[in-house]
This record gives structure tokens, sequence and C-alpha cells, in this order.
């Protein structure tokens, strides 16, 4: 283990100021994390399509999870004045620099899985 990671994991005065407790609380949620992990594979995704692909959500869950990752500046929407309402979904800046995180669990759940 690398000191950076040493200093990030130690015991902080106040754990709600930590870098842990940050990014746990940008991705504590049952399904956020297999939402942003679907919206990186489409790259741009409208809201049925990402509910056809994830097969799991209902509406309402998908609805709130994505307003949360909006909310977080985690997922940018980009709502298209028309009729029917087209929204397409996709990863902010933000979002995408989560990407490498996303690899890292799944290399590890892979190394285990077995």
């Amino acid at each position: 283990m690398t000191n950076n990671m040493k200093d990030c994991l130690k015991e902080a005065g106040d754990y709600n100021k930590t870098g842990f407790n940050y990014t746990m609380s940008m991705i504590t949620g049952r399904y956020k994390l297999t939402v942003l992990y679907a919206i990186y594979r489409h790259e741009t995704i409208r809201f049925n399509e990402l509910q056809r692909y994830l097969n799991i959500l209902s509406h309402k869950t998908l609805s709130s999870t994505l307003k949360e990752l909006e909310k977080d500046n985690l997922v940018l929407r980009k709502e298209y004045p028309q009729i029917p309402p087209k929204v397409e979904y996709s990863l902010s800046k933000k979002g995408r620099s989560f990407i490498p995180i996303l690899y890292a669990m799944c290399e590890w759940g892979e190394k285990y899985i077995k």
C-alpha cells in the first residue's frame, strides 16, 4: 500500500470530512454504480433504453437514481424540446473520472469471484 493510500484510509478527526466519505456519498445507493456503468457503456442513452438495458429497475427507482446522480454532477441530462419529449443521459466529466474506479472494482471482483 502506498503512503497516499495509507493517508487516505487512516482514521481522520472528522470522518465526514474525509475523501472516502465524500466518495461513498456519491455512490451509495443500490443502483447508482450500475446506472453509471450502463451510461458509460452507451455514452449517451435515453431513459426507456436505459430501463430496458438494465431490466431490473422500476421507472420510479431509475428516475430517482438518475436525479441523484445528476444532482451530484455525475450524470448530465439533456432535454430536447419536441413532442414526444426526448431526454438523453450521459456522464459528466466528473462521472467519467469515476470510470477507472469502476474498472478497479470489476477487476477485484473478477479476481475473487471464483
